[in-house]
């Protein structure tokens, strides 16, 4: 294959999605209003857990620490459980290595940090079914269930997805809890082991209350709330709805090529979110139509490499149809297999085509597209699924932007930037 003719490849343009965007948190004293709602669920001297998650949550340093600053001034001695099911390769240092890249640390956090891996099972639903949770949770005199609300990346359900029930179910279960979990979800679907599983350990472990956090599409805290524990199924349903309404997309529904320069555990638990890309961790196709009527509908994506934070962890790549030569090289089998071992989702962890450079790459994926002149193609580049906010679009969107009142065009069309054969970064 020869390298990318100039003449073929479409020019591209910069422009941004114009979102609602609403007034900043003050964080340090929103939660402690939160905490103070709650406040009789404490009780002076206990020792307290509190669930801190592998996912890159916007402002996740400044909630973690705010949260254990209020529970020290409200009289009680809290810790950090990480609470990731089998991420960080389902060993204690793997998970608290992931919590160091968010600056998450005993020292940090002036609070320990508590990983160890057992598990003890708490109860059964009425058909047999085990629930696990971290026997360091158990341990404690009571837990706080700190969670990101929003859709799940296979998008099971219009009121349940990830949040707080999925970390006391998965996230507190560590590997065991993690692994039953997805086993009972493929017999008896997500949502319903989900629910049945959550009851179980609302009703045997000390949860003394949730909060939950919902981002909007700038990938910022909209929403902090203390949940009490008889109220979380409730509630979480109604911060679902906000966080899915919030969730931020792509500005077209139909693509003939989607670059996302990275790829990671701290993005998506998919690597890149399948409610962004329109693949699902079940099932995709690579048909130039669209006979699965997904949306969105892109024929094409190719991945440049992974982010640091996932520490090789290459879980999705099998979404992609085609990487870059340095995300194989940099994606951990060990971590990815586990992974992908757990949630029984095996093609995230196949490896696609990949190419030496991106310029190689570009001219293969639009040369697969069977499309009579290149330089029309509908081209999309995105830093990752978590920042939509800004992003590149080809010629062939443009008369589409020219109506949109949502998008502002930060640049005239220009050919992509290269260093040698690979791409610069976004600017």
């Amino acid at each position: 294959m020869s390298l990318l003719d100039v003449q073929t490849v479409p020019r591209m343009f910069k422009v941004r999605q114009e979102f609602p965007r609403p007034e900043p948190l003050d964080i340090p004293a929103t939660v402690a209003a939160q905490i103070a709602s709650v406040q009789d669920r404490l009780q002076p001297n206990a020792r307290v857990a509190v669930t801190v998650g592998s996912r890159g949550i916007a402002n996740f340093r400044e909630i973690v620490r705010a949260v254990l600053d209020a529970l020290t001034a409200a009289g009680v001695h809290p810790f950090i459980l990480p609470a990731m099911g089998s991420h960080g390769g389902a060993t204690p240092e793997g998970q608290k290595r992931i919590l160091a890249d968010y600056g998450i640390t005993e020292e940090t956090m002036g609070v320990p940090i508590e990983a160890a891996m057992a598990t003890r099972e708490v109860g059964r639903t009425a058909d047999g079914v085990r629930a696990f949770t971290s026997a360091v949770a158990l341990e404690a005199d009571g837990i706080v269930v700190l969670n990101r609300v929003k859709p799940h990346t296979d998008y099971f359900s219009r009121t349940l997805g990830s949040g707080l029930i999925k970390m006391m179910v998965v996230g507190m279960g560590k590997h065991d809890g993690a692994a039953n979990f997805h086993r009972t979800a493929v017999h008896r679907g997500y949502e319903e082991t989900l629910r049945m599983l959550g009851r179980v350990v609302l009703r045997e472990a000390p949860i003394l209350f949730g909060i939950g956090l919902v981002e909007h599409q700038y990938h910022d805290t909209a929403r902090i709330e203390a949940v009490r524990p008889e109220d979380i199924e409730a509630r979480e349903a109604e911060l679902f709805a906000e966080a899915a309404a919030l969730l931020p997309k792509l500005p077209f529904d139909d693509a003939d090529l989607l670059v996302v320069d990275q790829i990671g555990k701290n993005i998506s638990g998919g690597g890149m979110d399948p409610n962004v890309i329109g693949r699902h961790a079940h099932h995709y196709s690579t048909l130039l139509q669209n006979v699965l009527e997904v949306t969105p509908f892109i024929r094409r994506i190719y991945v440049r490499g992974l982010t640091p934070e996932t520490h090789g962890n290459a879980i999705g790549v099998g979404l992609a149809d085609a990487v870059h030569v340095r995300l194989a090289e940099a994606m951990d089998a060990e971590s990815t297999f586990v992974n992908v071992r757990t949630s029984l989702t095996l093609h995230n962890a196949k490896m696609p085509m990949h190419f030496p450079n991106d310029r190689a790459a570009l001219a293969g994926l639009l040369d697969s597209l069977a499309l009579p002149d290149p330089a029309q193609a509908r081209v999309m580049r995105i830093r990752h699924t978590l920042d939509l906010a800004q992003l590149e679009l080809s010629e062939a969107f443009a008369a589409g932007v020219g109506t949109r009142e949502d998008l502002t065009v930060l640049s005239e069309p220009a050919e992509w930037g290269f260093a040698g054969d690979d791409l610069l970064d976004l600017a």
